[in-house]
């Protein structure tokens, strides 16, 4: 087995069948299995699964277990040499897969490889190439000094916009929404850290394989399109909890102690900051 297809879904019956349909409806002369994750949708995602795609390895959770933990799940039964973590809102395009994995083949040396990741409106999503969220990377990103100075790397650390696109290049992070990874890299550094349940997974993965000393890259060369945030809009209040909490968890394991108590309050309260401005506009939005 070449490749395991692993996609976690929650409520998301028709984009979830729309991308297994964009797998099938595509060449691939690799060896892959689809793995589909069920976090307890109540929409007939998981009968949906059954009906149509009779071959795909169903795993169905007795409840919403997060991204993490759910992959691990399906990680846990892959047979593939490669994991691929797909979001269940996304569509695969022709070549991509095959691109990708003839790309992680010739080049032994990478850990994770994610392609690029286009938005319904044909533009860029940003997080498909990210750097690591230090401190000055996130302030600058706060403060949207990234966007007064697009070619600065001082200011563009957080989302690498700096980088060309369409050129490969040699990142911090690429998004769990399309993220294919070796499997040695796991067996080196372990799996997903269930401490994340829907945001910061990612990073954190690409953070611990990254420092057991394999590369990750961006791949421009391979495209998918991203229905992105379908799973995330069930529940508002939720998104932005978690979402804010991964911050606080991502610093606190890997910057808290690298930097000092002053840089770790600033940082503490500049998330909560964050968060009450974003739930008070989503107030605001729905009212």
């Amino acid at each position: 087995m070449d490749l395991s297809i692993i996609i976690v879904n929650y409520n998301t019956k028709n984009l979830l069948k729309q991308t297994i349909n964009s797998i099938k409806n595509i060449e691939i002369h690799y060896a892959y299995e689809i793995i589909v994750v069920d976090n307890s949708s109540s929409d007939g995602s998981p009968d949906m699964v059954r009906k149509c795609f009779p071959e795909v390895n169903l795993i169905q959770n007795d409840k919403n277990y997060g991204f993490a933990k759910a992959n691990n799940k399906g990680i846990a039964s892959a047979k593939g040499r490669y994991i691929l973590l797909l979001n269940s809102d996304t569509f695969v395009t022709e070549g991509c897969i095959e691109k990708c994995i003839g790309y992680m083949d010739a080049h032994s040396d990478i850990g994770v490889l994610g392609c690029k990741v286009v938005l319904p409106d044909g533009s860029l999503d940003h997080a498909c190439k990210r750097g690591f969220p230090t401190p000055w990377a996130s302030l600058s990103y706060g403060l949207k000094l990234d966007k007064l100075f697009p070619k600065s790397k001082k200011f563009g650390q957080y989302d690498l916009i700096y980088l060309d696109e369409n050129e490969i290049n040699e990142v911090d992070s690429v998004m769990g929404a399309f993220m294919i990874v070796r499997r040695e890299a796991i067996d080196q550094a372990g799996l997903l850290d269930e401490d994340f349940f829907m945001y910061g997974e990612d990073i954190d993965w690409c953070y611990r394989i990254k420092n057991a000393g394999w590369k990750i890259v961006y791949y421009p060369k391979a495209e998918i399109k991203h229905y992105k945030g379908s799973s995330s809009r069930k529940k508002r209040f939720k998104t932005l909890f978690e979402f804010h909490r991964a911050m606080y968890l991502f610093y606190n394991k890997h910057y808290f102690k690298k930097y000092n108590i002053i840089v770790t309050i600033l940082v503490y309260l500049g998330i909560a900051l964050r968060f009450i401005v974003s739930f008070l506009i989503n107030l605001l939005k729905r009212g």
